[in-house]
């Protein structure tokens, strides 16, 4: 029939790191979970030793298109999340022209369904090209086909609390939530690196935490004023976790994701001057790694958001006081809260489903997404080699950004096979083929 992505048997998977069993999966959706399944005509994929996990969801990808196809285009930061074990990426607004209006979310939209490899969900800007001056249009975005339900001027922070508490307020209508890029403008001005023993010996402009925390300090408190939704973006200092857990203790809807690179690099990298390590907000000591990591462990930090951030290359092969900000994140971002989380015991891996799937498609109105493993559920579904280990290569990656912090780090699991509305989008570790969306049912997601 129209829509059948076709029949796998996916045998002997260890389901969240549980005991192995079967997954049948058809025409999109799990069909049936035990041991001994089995279906005539399937594809059987053998998956002893692999974990069986949820579809990842990514609430902070940085896609740059329209207008920066030199950076990245939605078809290869998407390929990019599918070998990553991605399902469902959050496309942020910052785009030439910025995402502001209902046109241009939905041409977002439609170049994710064109391309087929995740389901892409922009996010829309809070306010008119980014400019902080007045609000965009919040209601015709989330009206549009794209059903925006993120909004963000990540990459500048709307630092006007007029402005700030309208937008929880509007948003509030149709279940938004205003995800808050923390950084004051005057304490950063000409900022080059975290603020600390590092910068005062590399003689840099210090980046001081309080910049980011006193921006979550007062936007907790407008949520809290007008009972909306607030997302913190990319947190990264020990004071921000404290913030966050206050906030939460006192019954305030506020979530926070933490970036892979910010669980693992610290800022003493910086003393090589390697602009790969440049970053928005920038890498913190390494009592700030292990607040973030604690913070995760325990539900202070809701998600892991890899603020994936390609660029070309003439803008990070440079003098570290002209570089861009920004690292890739989508290839490694798995493998990294493996080793962060995993193998620290930190974490177990329905633990890693919470943080990586689960709770990003919450915070993100994702109905599909992040689904249990369960019969009758949406099968996307990824298959992790816990045990591989492997070598960061960026020119191998699919994504056109270079500026991976991880070069030449060895890193531990892999994504084996990634299957996208019951679609196998990767097998064998390899790109397959797109979701077929031109055969799937009229008024299909």
């Amino acid at each position: 029939m129209a829509g059948n992505t076709g029949t796998y048997l996916i045998r002997g998977a260890s389901i969240l790191g549980g005991e192995p069993a079967d997954l049948l999966i058809r025409d999109g959706v799990i069909a049936e979970t035990g041991k001994g399944l089995s279906a005539d005509g399937a594809t059987v994929i053998d998956a002893a030793g692999l974990v069986a996990l949820p579809g990842m969801v990514d609430v902070h990808t940085h896609l740059r298109e329209p207008g920066r196809e030199d950076a990245e285009t939605v078809e290869t930061g998407t390929r990019a999340a599918a070998l990553g074990g991605y399902t469902a990426v959050h496309a942020m607004a910052n785009s030439t022209p910025v995402a502001d209006t209902a046109g241009v979310v939905e041409q977002v939209y439609t170049l994710g369904r064109t391309a087929g490899w995740v389901d892409v969900r922009p996010v829309g800007a809070v306010t008119v090209g980014l400019a902080g001056e007045q609000l965009a249009e919040l209601g015709a975005m989330a009206d549009s086909r794209a059903r925006v339900r993120m909004f963000s001027d990540d990459g500048i922070c709307v630092h006007d609390p007029v402005l700030m508490r309208r937008a929880l307020e509007y948003v509030k209508a149709f279940d938004g939530v205003v995800a808050q890029h923390a950084q004051e403008p005057r304490l950063t001005a000409g900022a080059q690196m975290n603020e600390g023993e590092v910068s005062a010996v590399l003689g840099l402009t210090g980046w001081p935490a309080v910049a980011e925390e006193s921006i979550i300090a007062r936007d907790v408190l407008l949520a809290q004023h007008v009972g909306s939704r607030l997302h913190v973006c990319h947190v990264s200092t020990a004071g921000s976790v404290d913030i966050i857990r206050w906030a939460k203790e006192r019954g305030i809807d506020v979530t926070a994701e933490v970036t892979p690179h910010h669980l693992l690099l610290t800022d003493d990298l910086v003393r090589s001057y390697d602009p790969v390590f440049k970053v928005n907000p920038p890498l913190r000591t390494d009592a700030d790694v292990q607040a973030l990591r604690a913070g995760l462990a325990d539900g202070t930090i809701d998600v892991v958001g890899t603020d994936h951030a390609p660029h070309p290359s003439e803008h990070k092969e440079c003098e570290w006081a002209q570089a861009a900000m920004g690292m890739t994140g989508l290839e490694t971002a798995l493998s990294v809260v493996q080793h962060t989380m995993i193998e620290t015991g930190l974490m177990g891996w329905a633990d890693f489903a919470r943080v990586t799937s689960t709770t990003p498609a919450r915070i993100g109105r994702l109905g599909d997404q992040g689904r249990p493993l369960e019969a009758g559920e949406p099968a996307n579904v990824i298959l992790v080699d816990p045990a591989a280990r492997w070598t960061v290569d960026p020119y191998r990656m699919a994504t056109m950004g270079r500026n991976s912090p991880f070069k030449g780090r060895e890193l531990p699991g892999k994504v084996v096979a990634t299957f996208f509305k019951g679609h196998p989008t990767v097998l064998d570790g390899e790109l397959n083929t797109p979701y077929p969306y031109a055969a799937a049912p009229a008024g299909a997601a």
